[in-house]
C-alpha cells in the first residue's frame, strides 16, 4: 500500500464501511472519501484527524505509511515499544530475528 488512498481504502473496508457510510460517520460527503482514495485531492488535516480517530488508525501510518496501522497513542509506553519492535522485527529475515533475540536475551541477564 504505497499511497494514502490505498491505505484508506484498505482500512475503510477492514472496518466494514462503504465510502458513503464512512463519509457520513465523520461528517463529509462520499466524494471526499472517493477523492482521497483515488489520491485526487490533498487531505485536509481535520478530515485526516477524523478518519484516524474514527477508524482507530495511526496518523503517521495513514499519511506516510510509517509505523503500525493501529493508533497506539493511548497505550502505556511499554506496550507502544513492544508494538513498534514487533513492526520492525517482522520485516527482518529469520536470521536477523534470531540475532536480535540473542541480543535481547544477553541484555536480560
Amino acid at each position: 500500500m504505497d499511497t494514502l488512498g490505498e491505505r484508506l481504502n484498505y482500512v475503510r473496508k477492514k472496518n466494514g464501511y462503504t465510502q458513503k457510510g464512512l463519509g457520513e460517520a465523520i461528517g463529509v460527503s462520499r466524494g471526499v472519501i472517493y477523492n482521497l482514495e483515488k489520491n485526487k485531492t490533498a487531505p485536509q488535516a481535520i478530515v485526516i484527524n477524523a478518519l484516524c480517530q474514527h477508524l482507530n488508525v495511526s496518523r503517521d501510518w495513514l499519511l506516510y505509511n510509517v509505523g503500525g496501522m493501529e493508533d497506539t497513542s493511548d497505550l502505556p509506553l511499554k506496550t507502544k515499544i513492544l508494538a513498534e519492535l514487533y513492526q520492525i522485527i517482522r520485516e527482518l529475515s529469520e536470521e536477523e530475528q534470531a540475532y536480535l533475540l540473542n541480543v535481547a536475551k544477553s541484555l536480560h541477564h
